[in-house]
């Protein structure tokens, strides 16, 4: 396994607001905190999940997204003639907790365990994208192209709970799953969505999410793909 450090370059928090057509509320909004935070099994203290059924939770402790993604968004926006405020363009956009650089789905296998400030995290899944980033960047089609793109970050589930701040390094530790990167994962859910082999791999692989591994086994039991409109397209 090679060593692998980042410098975390922003840690963000958010509070639960009014968002949507129906003003459902929404912490996707995060801010850049200065001075340590304590991260919890949670999460990080002073962090809110207004939908606890799809997010936050044991499981999705932590959400980490790549700021490298962010100058690829502002070129593919712009020649989509997406109406997309640039400001919005910037770690904290995408609702993450951990903003770096140099590291992407392609570089992060499920289930791999970073020392993250004193915590110890590990990864569980990656970020299925929702209708809510289309009202985020005012944009009805934002959430389909982040799940075509494959650049979707991905969640921490928290194994020892400690303390971080802007500066300090993710360095992992253990790598348990050295063929199942995300990006691969990404493929089998979204891209070759009915290969039996590999949703049966998934199936099998305890590192992963139950509610990852349950799709997989439904859509080995059903042979066909699930409705993704509902989560990706705004409601009326």
């Amino acid at each position: 396994m090679t060593k692998q450090n980042y410098r975390i370059d922003t840690i963000l928090t958010g509070m639960a607001v009014p968002f949507g057509p129906k003003g459902q509320p929404s912490a996707i909004a995060k801010q850049s905190l200065e001075g340590s935070v304590s991260i919890t099994k949670l999460g990080l203290v002073g962090d809110e999940q207004a939908d606890s059924r799809h997010h936050g939770g044991p499981e999705k402790a932590l959400h980490h997204y790549a700021s490298d993604h962010y100058p690829a968004w502002a070129r593919e926006c712009a020649s989509e003639a997406a109406e997309i405020s640039l400001e919005k363009l910037v770690p904290g956009g995408f609702g993450e907790n951990i903003s770096t650089k140099g590291l992407s789905e392609a570089d992060v296998c499920v289930g791999d365990i970073y020392r993250l400030g004193t915590a110890l995290v590990q990864v569980s899944q990656g970020r299925q994208p929702c209708w809510k980033l289309n009202v985020r960047f005012g944009w009805p089609k934002m959430a389909s192209a982040v799940q075509l793109s494959g650049r979707t970050g991905w969640y921490y589930r928290v194994l020892e709970e400690g303390k971080v701040q802007a500066g300090d390094s993710l360095e992992l530790r253990d790598r348990l799953a050295e063929h199942w990167s995300l990006a691969d994962i990404h493929n089998v859910l979204y891209v070759d969505t009915l290969n039996q082999e590999k949703l049966k791999s998934l199936v099998a692989l305890e590192l992963l999410t139950e509610s990852w591994q349950a799709l997989a086994q439904k859509r080995l039991a059903r042979c066909e793909v699930e409705d993704w409109s509902r989560r990706l397209e705004t409601p009326l």
